[in-house]
């Protein structure tokens, strides 16, 4: 009867047509979640299983759902734009290894500092490639022609990378007002530096970042106030491409290698973690390695995928968040003597709800409340809920997704990349998610899921619940595919958040914003003085119009493996007045501006009084 009750209520959620639902449950021997219950078996699944939820013409509810008619929030731009030209690839179809099954990121950068944003899409490998038997896949760098149009320039400017690729994190960590790419790899990462000349030069090794197994989602923040960014990188499973388990060879522990009773891929669960690292930038050129020293060192050996710095308690100092698959969530606050204290359980952010570990994928992190506190909001593998933490202040976050609508709808889907994203410009932050599995065998299974599957979005109703927008038929929300990376960001300057998805496998999907709202909105591109980034990442900017307050940061990292535009959007719904701009910047001074026009992009130099 509960598994019957929980499909009704998903498919009214979900479904274009709720009383043409069709319910399938999973096998016998599969249990529905209940608090700090997990499956017996192992693989990233933390959740039991669920009732399958299908739509009214018996599509799993991952890949259907869809309405005839409706608001057209975005349209999929991808062909028009240029972006299938490149295609990413990773492993074979089959999904035999687990290296080949969770894609890679994207990176928004303005990297000819031109004022347009382009695309930097990761590239992933092959056992062939890595055994030389063929060439490497490369990954891309839009450019943006300002004209819809993108081109492919990664060769010519020295960014194709020919590694395992999975994640991009964007940040000028040497000051000199150029954006620069950290890789991070299966094998030694990268770290490329703008030469400002539309081309850029790996200094990985001379800076000493490079490690050697399997990094993600790295994210960059000044976590000791010393004006320029460090590095922080989450290490996933440590990975031997000769002896990996897989479902069909003898050696393998098959428990770690199941889902569903269903042979798959093997693990995380079962293999050994990497571990974390932070760098400390010597503001010469070169970082150190002060993982130990710091706290972050991730002793526990968990399965890091994604990592945020940024002011969770509004002391002034970036903390530092880190989304773990199948393991506990960290959250470090930063004690402001170069040192973290880990605080992941007391705080609420480690365990869901129910009192259970997630497989986090990605975080959204943004003030969905408007009441000048981040809230966080992390994707999980299918058969769960995405889970969000409302901050209660002094670092403490309390799961309500079920209270706000979130939790339900996402239980069929395995989300990736995620965002906060205030896409009709109202003043509230909604959500995006972009969605795959990872085992192809889901497809050939009664579960109600699939292994492609569509975004999602929901729309944020004064910051008191989140309604699933309707995925119109033929518009981008309705676009199924095996997204992993994503990023949004303005990428027309039209004031409009637009997002990209990496498609495992296949073609990256663009997806225009093509709301017809007419509300107001600006655009802050903050440039920090001689004690701050020079990116003013870790800057947190509250802005009042109508006398609601908006908080906006400064964030590189977050979203799975991915870095949004670093220039801060605030809807400002009907108001065509803005009362006051405040800019908290990392180096602790506090500016106050006035007069900002709304329905443009404006550019913030700490220690400047005016707007340019």
């Amino acid at each position: 009867m509960k598994r019957f009750l929980l499909a009704t209520a998903l498919c009214s959620l979900l479904a274009s047509t709720p009383a043409f639902c069709f319910y399938q449950s999973g096998p016998q021997h599969d249990r529905p979640q209940e608090g700090g219950q997990a499956p017996a078996s192992g693989g990233v699944n933390t959740g039991g299983a669920h009732a399958a939820v299908y739509d009214q013409e018996h599509r799993p509810i991952t890949a259907g759902g869809f309405v005839k008619s409706g608001a057209l929030v975005f349209e999929d731009d991808s062909r028009k734009a240029g972006l299938d030209s490149w295609t990413h690839t990773m492993g074979t179809p089959e999904k035999r290894f687990i290296i080949e099954a969770n894609g890679s990121g994207v990176a928004l950068i303005d990297y000819d500092n031109d004022g347009w944003l382009d695309i930097y899409l990761v590239n992933g490998s092959t056992y062939d490639a890595l055994a030389g038997k063929r060439p490497a896949p490369k990954a891309a760098l839009f450019h943006n022609n300002h004209d819809g149009t993108f081109t492919n320039v990664a060769d010519k400017a020295g960014v194709t990378n020919e590694r395992w690729g999975f994640g991009a994190a964007v940040a000028d960590y040497d000051n000199d007002g150029w954006p620069d790419i950290y890789i991070s790899n299966f094998g030694k990462n990268r770290l490329y530096h703008n030469n400002h000349d539309g081309t850029f030069t790996d200094v990985a090794e001379k800076a000493g970042v490079t490690l050697g197994n399997w990094s993600t989602g790295a994210t960059w923040g000044d976590y000791d106030g010393d004006g320029h960014l460090d590095l922080f990188v989450p290490g996933y499973v440590h990975y031997d491409v000769a002896t990996a388990p897989a479902p069909d060879k003898k050696d393998t522990m098959n428990a770690f290698c199941q889902f569903r009773g269903q042979d798959v891929m093997c693990g995380p669960r079962g293999l050994k973690g990497e571990p974390d690292h932070l760098f400390h930038n010597n503001g010469n050129g070169t970082f150190t390695d002060v993982s130990e020293k710091a706290g972050v060192a991730d002793k526990s050996g968990y399965y890091g995928l994604s990592s945020a710095f940024v002011d969770v308690n509004n002391d002034g100092k970036v903390d530092l968040l880190v989304a773990d698959d199948s393991t506990p969530n960290y959250l470090y606050l930063n004690k402001g003597d170069g040192t973290f204290d880990d605080i992941s359980y007391a705080s609420g952010y480690a365990l869901n709800e129910g009192g259970r570990e997630t497989a986090s994928m990605g975080i959204a992190i943004g003030d969905f409340r408007n009441i000048g506190r981040v809230d966080l909001y992390n994707t999980t593998f299918s058969d769960d809920y995405n889970p969000f933490y409302r901050n209660d202040g002094d670092a403490n976050f309390t799961d309500i997704s079920y209270q706000l609508g979130l939790a339900e709808p996402t239980v069929p889907f395995l989300g990736w990349g995620d965002a906060a994203i205030d896409y009709d410009n109202d003043g509230w932050k909604d959500l995006i998610t972009a969605n795959g599995h990872v085992y192809p065998v889901v497809d050939r299974m009664p579960w109600g899921t699939s292994y492609a599957q569509r975004p999602l979005l929901f729309h944020n109703v004064d910051g008191k619940k989140f309604d699933p927008v309707p995925a119109v038929e033929g518009s981008g929300l309705a676009r199924v595919v095996a997204g992993h990376g994503l990023a949004v960001g303005d990428l027309f300057n039209d004031g409009k958040l637009d997002a990209v998805i990496n498609v495992l496998d296949s073609h990256p999907l663009l997806l225009r914003n093509m709301s017809a709202n007419k509300h107001h909105w600006i655009e802050l591109k903050l440039i920090g003085g001689p004690k701050s980034p020079r990116d003013a990442v870790g800057a947190t900017v509250y802005l009042t119009a109508n006398g609601q307050k908006q908080r906006g940061d400064v964030i590189a990292g977050g979203s799975y493996d991915s870095t949004h535009d670093p220039r801060i959007h605030f809807g400002l719904g009907d108001a065509t007045t803005i009362e006051s701009v405040e800019v908290h910047w990392p180096s602790g001074n506090v500016q106050r501006f006035t007069s900002l026009q709304p329905d443009r992009i404006v550019l913030l130099t700490e220690g400047k009084d005016t707007a340019e």
